[in-house]
């Protein structure tokens, strides 16, 4: 037994259970908000960019992908070092190397020409392969830290914080553009990551050494299945090949269909914190501090959504099975963002941000594949199978932006674009009706 777990026991499990794992997914919260507007800097300021550099539509898309080029390629070594090294410890560096290179992002005005797209590449890329090991350790520590029945609610609240991210920096970002160029956007974005690494290590513990965690809390959560001591078991588990757990998980018919469907959910993501700015801008004759205002809207109904989806699934799972808890809200909120292809019929810039913002909202809704990777991935891998599911989930974060930029490039409008998006969503649905079947934990062979 540890130190803490001995005072734990002598305060004996009688006493009142304390509440601190809601502290840790404040922190959770918090710092995924930063890596979201990190995110979403590009986008806000992609219009602005792309005028003061001269670049073409196919270009931006580039640009764009260039975080999610990155972002894949190092989710499998990123959840490999999060089992190893635990989440604590490698957050903590991921969060100070991505806001780095955010900060970086802003001095790239100094340079023209090729040079300056080149170096906004590389600088994009390097924050994907930083961010890697964020929503993986994300799930992790829900794992460690919330029982099965309360998961729902806790991954929805994490996921929920890119639209906070986007209600609470959009206008900000906007207006900085708008104000001092789209430089110091980087800028504030970069400093504020470089803070909270303080914060984080300051306040993010395990269960069993946290020290305002008390026994009976501890008791509670590990009776409700959370894998309070998966930082132990990750340290002294039998070592075996990587490829061989991968092997395992994508031979797993419920895992692939998962896999699809977060592909699928994503490319949503991506249409809003890549081209939906720029749609406002350049489709509907938006200022750019208009569209910073305006992107808010469909990110505060996306994060109702995203917060709603989390408590409806948890209220179900009391009365229903896990399966149906968790795919209901995904495949309604997956019909409702398919409401996004209306905007192809409007010219009304308010039915344009209304349906916009029913189509986040049901994005937001059906975003539980963090909850249900917490539910499915194995005890000893917990990190690598997050991994796993953010590589597959976050291929769209390189085909979707791109391929709007063809699409855009090719018909000289946006309507192609959103047909895209919404078909994303349909085959998203069809994963979870007809592929996933049981939703359950996967047992290593």
């Amino acid at each position: 037994m540890s130190a803490a777990d001995n005072i734990r026991s002598a305060i004996g499990s009688a006493a009142k259970k304390t509440n601190t794992r809601w502290g840790i997914l404040a922190v959770l919260f918090c710092i995924t908000v930063i890596n979201y507007a990190d995110r979403a800097t590009i986008s806000i300021a992609g219009a602005a960019i792309s005028k003061d550099l001269g670049l073409t539509p196919i270009t931006m898309g580039y640009i764009f992908s260039a975080f999610g080029w990155a972002y894949v390629l190092a989710q499998l070594p990123g959840g490999g070092l999060l089992d190893k090294f635990g989440s604590k410890k490698v957050y903590a560096f991921s969060i100070f190397l991505w806001s780095l290179f955010t900060l970086l992002q802003g001095a790239v005005g100094f340079f023209t020409g090729g040079a300056a797209i080149a170096l906004l590449f590389f600088l994009r890329f390097a924050v994907g392969a930083a961010e890697a090991p964020s929503f993986p350790a994300n799930s992790r520590i829900v794992a460690t830290w919330f029982p099965a029945h309360e998961r729902g609610t806790a991954s929805a609240i994490f996921n929920s914080a890119q639209y906070a991210a986007t209600v609470l920096f959009a206008p900000l970002m906007g207006w900085l553009v708008h104000s001092y160029g789209w430089h110091s956007v980087f800028f504030l974005m970069g400093i504020m990551g470089l803070l909270f690494v303080v914060i984080w290590n300051k306040l993010v513990y395990s269960p069993i050494d946290h020290p305002r965690i008390n026994r009976a809390e501890l008791d509670y959560l590990e009776a409700g299945g959370a894998l309070t001591r998966i930082d132990e078991t990750s340290q002294t588990k039998k070592k075996e090949p990587m490829l061989g757990y991968i092997k395992q998980l994508m031979s797993n018919r419920m895992m692939v269909g998962i896999y699809i469907a977060q592909y699928c959910i994503n490319a949503l993501t991506y249409f809003f914190i890549t081209w939906f700015p720029v749609y406002l801008v350049q489709a509907r004759g938006m200022s750019i501090l208009k569209a910073g205002m305006v992107a808010s809207i469909p990110a505060i109904c996306g994060f109702t959504g995203g917060i709603l989806g989390g408590i409806l699934s948890d209220w179900l799972l009391r009365r229903y099975s896990l399966t149906i808890a968790r795919k209901v809200p995904i495949v309604l909120g997956m019909l409702l963002s398919m409401s996004i292809v209306i905007c192809n019929y409007t010219d009304s810039q308010t039915l344009v941000v209304l349906f916009m913002a029913l189509s986040f909202f049901g994005k937001g809704l059906g975003a539980l594949g963090w909850a249900v990777n917490s539910d499915t991935a194995p005890k000893q891998i917990a990190g690598l199978s997050g991994g796993v599911l953010n590589m597959c989930g976050n291929l769209s974060s390189i085909s979707t932006p791109i391929a709007i930029g063809y699409i855009v490039s090719g018909t000289g409008s946006f309507n192609g674009a959103l047909v895209y998006v919404g078909l994303h969503a349909l085959v998203a649905v069809i994963c979870y009706v007809f592929v996933v079947g049981e939703i359950k934990r996967v047992e290593l062979k």
